[in-house]
């Protein structure tokens, strides 16, 4: 799913003793009403969150609050690196775009150009039905509990399901959910294809292609596709989920639950992330770094179904549904429904022990915010509207 004035920042501070970034700030009064939007919910030491905040390409506020792991309790600064979750499709977007302009791929190609022994009903879902979630893939989730439960076929955080695996289970069916194009449903499974397809259109692995195209030439030093076994994730934050019970007055988180049977798949949420990286991936996205402007704006284009009318969220309440029956607003790996008025290109996570959030705002201020969680009871687009509504709010 993300955002002139300047001070420089080096403090250990989330109640009391959080780890903070150095860091460019706001004059203090800013700083800290930012500060306390974060400073009552985490201890210092629980898993906790990094924050990030940038006006007009310089960096205001960074911050970390709690440990990345409970183990050693090192704490949180601009330098750990968060799973992104669903934050990674706006990377897969960029790379799809990227193909499309060196010519090696169009955004109305056919899934079955790509893929010659995809099923027919492949034929008519094209790259752009991917990139917007107007494909009618079937769920790869829904199909995982339909193999386990029919070949017993089973996958665990040890045993998870991989790409490739995810591209056969869709071979298998027969149809998609809708006709590409008619209806409107957020998927991973398209995004998932996305990644493979990086890789079969490019000759290289997805990693091997953000690395090289994206993460490389925006110096984004810490940024990698994780594939255990393959990689390592240097100053790793480890995700976290339970329950919380009061110990000496304080609250305690206890349980690390950092891998799910589908934290290998890449193109849907495989990228892990700091803030001083995605610093340099705010100035990218307003500096049109990667992709002229023009070249971006399909990104930045909300979809309309094939008979021009505005999508909608299914009706059906589930997880990756976040307003059953409202209108949605997508271009390519963003949403683009406006707030407060002004124009913003947004993107959230959600995976096992993490959460995540970009806030871009187009114009105006200038303004993103972007939290990453390694805890999956908080609310991280809330709080970065928080954050945002301060500066939206002031006449600074």
């Amino acid at each position: 799913m993300k955002p002139n004035l300047i001070i420089v920042i080096v403090a250990l501070l989330a109640l009391g003793t959080a780890a903070e970034t150095p860091a460019q700030s706001t004059e203090a009064p800013t700083a800290n009403k930012i500060d306390a939007v974060f400073s009552r919910l985490i201890s210092s030491d629980a898993p906790g969150l990094a924050v990030l905040v940038r006006k007009n390409g310089s960096t205001v506020f960074a911050r970390g609050y709690g440990v990345r792991e409970l183990r050693t309790k090192a704490k949180i600064d601009a330098h750990t690196n968060f799973r992104l979750a669903s934050f990674t499709k706006q990377f897969t977007a960029m790379a799809i775009m990227l193909l499309v302009h060196d010519g090696k791929l169009r955004y109305d190609e056919r899934l079955t150009e790509i893929f010659p022994d995809f099923p027919m009903y492949g034929k008519s879902i094209t790259i752009r039905n991917l990139l917007n979630h107007t494909s009618g893939l079937p769920d790869y989730e829904d199909l995982m509990d339909a193999a386990e439960k029919s070949e017993r076929t089973i996958w665990t955080p040890e045993k998870q399901i991989q790409d490739a695996e995810v591209l056969e289970l869709l071979k298998k069916e027969i149809n998609g959910n809708f006709k590409p194009g008619t209806s409107w449903s957020y998927s991973n499974s398209g995004y998932v294809v996305l990644g493979l397809i990086v890789k079969k259109v490019s000759g290289n692995t997805y990693g091997e292609f953000l690395q090289t195209r994206i993460f490389a030439p925006l110096k984004m030093n810490h940024t990698i596709v994780f594939q255990k076994g393959e990689n390592e994730v240097a100053n790793r934050a480890f995700g976290h989920t339970g329950y919380i019970m009061t110990h000496g007055g304080q609250n305690v988180y206890l349980s690390e639950t950092d891998q799910s049977p589908t934290s290998a798949t890449l193109g849907d949420g495989g990228i892990y992330s700091n803030l001083e990286d995605l610093a340099n991936w705010d100035d990218a996205l307003r500096n049109h770094t990667l992709l002229s402007e023009k070249e971006f704006q399909p990104a930045l284009t909300p979809v309309r179904l094939a008979d021009g009318s505005e999508p909608h969220w299914p009706a059906e309440p589930n997880d990756d549904n976040l307003h059953p029956g409202k209108p949605v607003s997508y271009g390519f790996g963003w949403f683009l429904d406006p707030y407060q008025g002004r124009q913003r290109m947004w993107h959230a996570g959600t995976t096992t022990g993490f959460r995540t959030v970009i806030e871009h705002f187009r114009e105006g201020e200038g303004l993103t915010v972007i939290i990453l969680c390694n805890r999956s009871d908080l609310e991280p687009q809330k709080l970065a509207l928080q954050v945002a509504d301060i500066f939206l709010s002031s006449k600074n």
